[in-house]
Formats: C-alpha cells, sequence, structure tokens
C-alpha cells in the first residue's frame, strides 16, 4: 500500500487528507488499531525519529511523547528512583527498560503530555502497554508490538486506540519536499549525526569537564531540540527531557519556558507535594492539573475554601514562595540545550536558577564573549557544537 486516506487534514474543513508515497513504494507504517489522522502522523514520523536516534546515540531504548508536532518529553530507559517512580505515578507497576523511558518521557511535564502520541525505539512489550492503558493517550508509533501488548492497547478508547506499527529499516530519500500556500519547498533532510565528539570539540569555558551523565543528558537534549519546532530549548537531567520550550520567537522566552517546566519537575518532588492528602476517587489528569495549582503561587485564591474540598481529604498547607526558592537552591547537575545560538547572557542567568551546570549550543553569537564570561562566572561547562537545530 502506498497511499492511505485520512479523515481530514490538521482541521475538519480541510479535505480530502491522506497520506502517500510520491515515488511509488509501499509506505514504511502499518496501522494495527485505530483510524490515526493527520497531526497524528506528523507526530508518529517526528516522534520516530526522535526515538531512534536516541537508541543509536546512547544504546540505550528510547521513548518520547508528543504533542502538536513537538515532544513534551523524551527519556532513554535509566533506573528511576522512588521519588520519580512516585511522582510519574508508576510505583505500583512491574517496569521493563523500555517502559521506564516511556514513564520518564511522559512523566517531565504530564499536563502538556495529556492525549500524547507516544514512540518507542524497541518492541512494546505488556509493561509498557499495562501503564498506557491507565493514562489519555491518542496513538503509539513502535517498530513492533508483543501480542499481549496489543491485546492491551486494542483495549483502549473503546477500542479505537491508534496503534502504528512502523518499518525501522525504513530510509527516506535524500530529498524532502514540502508545500506551503501552493508554493513546493525542497531541502536535504536534516540527516546530521549527534554524538558526544560534537560536544568534545569545541568547549569555550574556563571549566572543560563535562561528565558521563552530562554527556548523555546533552545528546538526549539536543536529539529532542533537532525534532522541536524552533526556537527551541531542552532542559535535560538523568536520562530524560524535563523541560522543552518550543515555538518562542525569543531565546530567552524558550529559555524561560524550559526552565519553568524543569523547576516544576524538581518542585514535584519536594515532600509536601509528594503527600499532597488527595482523595481517593480523583481522575489522574485532576491530580496533575491541582498539583501544578499547588506549586503555582496563585494555590490561596484557586484552591480557596469551598474548593479544596473537591481534591482533598484535607486542605493542605501552602508550598511558600519562601519554601520553593529554598528547595530549588538545590537544584543541580542539569544539561542545557539550545537549537541555536544564545545572543545574550541572560539565558545563562534564568539557566542557572534552574541548576544548570552543562551548556550545549550552536555558538556564533556577536556575543559569544559575554554568554561565555557568564558561564565562567558559575564554574559552567559549554562547549559550541558549530550546528543548527531549526525544526519547521
Amino acid at each position: 500500500m502506498n497511499e492511505l486516506m485520512l479523515k481530514y487534514g490538521c482541521n475538519p474543513n480541510q479535505k480530502p487528507s491522506k497520506i502517500f508515497m510520491q515515488d511509488g513504494r509501499e509506505l514504511p507504517v502499518e496501522v494495527l488499531n485505530g483510524k490515526p489522522g493527520y497531526i497524528n502522523f506528523l507526530d508518529a514520523f517526528n516522534s520516530w525519529q526522535l526515538v531512534r536516534e536516541l537508541k543509536a546515540a546512547t544504546g540505550l531504548p528510547a521513548a518520547a511523547s508528543f504533542k502538536h508536532v513537538s515532544p513534551a518529553g523524551a527519556a532513554v530507559a535509566t533506573e528511576l528512583s522512588d521519588t520519580l517512580k512516585k511522582i510519574y505515578f508508576v510505583d505500583d507497576l512491574e517496569l521493563s527498560p523500555i517502559a521506564s523511558a516511556y514513564a520518564m518521557a511522559r512523566g517531565a511535564d504530564r499536563m502538556s503530555s495529556y492525549g500524547d502520541w507516544v514512540a518507542l525505539s524497541d518492541t512494546c512489550d505488556v509493561q509498557t502497554a499495562k501503564l498506557l492503558a491507565r493514562e489519555v493517550s491518542d496513538g503509539i508509533i513502535a517498530p513492533d508490538y508483543t501480542p499481549e501488548a496489543l491485546e492491551v492497547l486494542k483495549t483502549k478508547r473503546k477500542g479505537n486506540y491508534n496503534v502504528v506499527k512502523i518499518d525501522p529499516d525504513y530510509v527516506p530519500a535524500p530529498i524532502e519536499h514540502k508545500d506551503v500556500f501552493g508554493v513546493t519547498f525542497e531541502q536535504g533532510r536534516n540527516e546530521l549525526k549527534i554524538d558526544e565528539a560534537m560536544l568534545m570539540q569545541n568547549i569555550v569555558t574556563e571549566n572543560k569537564i563535562f561528565t558521563e551523565e552530562a554527556k548523555r543528558d546533552l545528546l538526549i537534549a539536543l536529539i529532542t531540540l533537532k525534532y522541536t519546532q524552533s526556537n527551541s530549548v531542552c532542559y535535560a537531567k538523568g536520562g530524560q527531557a524535563i523541560g522543552v520550550g518550543a515555538g518562542q520567537q525569543s531565546r530567552i522566552h524558550c529559555t524561560r519556558l524550559a526552565g519553568n517546566k524543569a523547576d516544576i519537575w524538581y518542585l514535584r518532588q519536594h515532600e509536601k507535594v509528594m503527600n499532597l492528602p488527595f482523595r481517593a476517587d480523583i481522575r489522574r489528569p485532576d491530580r496533575d492539573n491541582t498539583i501544578d495549582v499547588y506549586i503555582s503561587d496563585d494555590y490561596e485564591d484557586v484552591l480557596a475554601d469551598g474548593i479544596w474540598e473537591q481534591f482533598f481529604t484535607e486542605k493542605p498547607e501552602p508550598l511558600t514562595r519562601e519554601e520553593k526558592k529554598a528547595w530549588l537552591a538545590t537544584f543541580s547537575g542539569v544539561s542545557l540545550g539550545s537549537d541555536a545560538f544564545f545572543p545574550f547572557g541572560d539565558n545563562i542567568e534564568r539557566a542557572k536558577r534552574s541548576g544548570v551546570e552543562f551548556v550545549a549550543q550552536p555558538g556564533g553569537s556577536i556575543r559569544d564573549d559575554n554568554v561565555i564570561d557568564t558561564c565562567n562566572k558559575y564554574g559552567m561547562t559549554m562547549c559550541f557544537t558549530g550546528i543548527r537545530l531549526f525544526h519547521h
């Protein structure tokens, strides 16, 4: 089959819609369940490339959680601490390596991952399927599925959950095309290989040390950015993206957005947040939303008397600004990647507030000296990759 008809395009009024191979070759995907749409396939193909490259770069099983053609999270399989298992709501599950990778990819930003598209670098096993079965998700792409996993996934969304199998050996044409306003754009595919050598070739700060964990996390950040709508910045720690700032017109806004998400990820590990007295009947999405409100400065206004009873068995004490500031002051070991150069040192100042110690960016700004000086002020290690990673 070299074409597949879709219900509609980005919006219901955009018909007809289909995916097809212009060269007559067979489509590299097979729909095993459901009926994926236009945006589903955009998410599927972008997310598959991301996890495939993460696996190639790190040697570890990888997963991604996509929304609107940008990753909400991405991760490789590492050992989850008891704290992370609890805040990702998987402490009651047996997790295989690929299931752990997805738990981390989804858990980093659970609000953004609501209704996500999932990508796995490896065969979807029953542990991953059981994790997915209790989350709100639109679909999944993977190179294969165990029979048990497929049966579990087919029970989602009243039997309509989208399950796509992709040929892992598929190689796209080296030239790609895109139509905009009736005009065809043509460019070479971005086949740039992101690896450890890219990080080590031009370390520009006084501190020249990248830990092994930092190297892994910087690879995760850069590969994630390769498939994130630009401008974009990514914070990573512990084998996963913990904050992705996508599609901003200003570099500092990317850094702030991603940094705020990274802060929320870390604040969710505060003992007050981990011990919130939720009612037993609270749904997962409501719990995620409530945690976000609890962490915010609007907590007292939003969860006023007469409202908190909807979520908690008792009204929790607020997490004060002073407590949040003190907790975030212990944040460390974070890696930061940027898809284009930092034009000012203010990006580094903001990154420092979210525990960043390692930076990878293309370089090339007329103010590179200012950015380097700011990194040196905080003892950060920064490399210039010389490679821009815009994605549109």
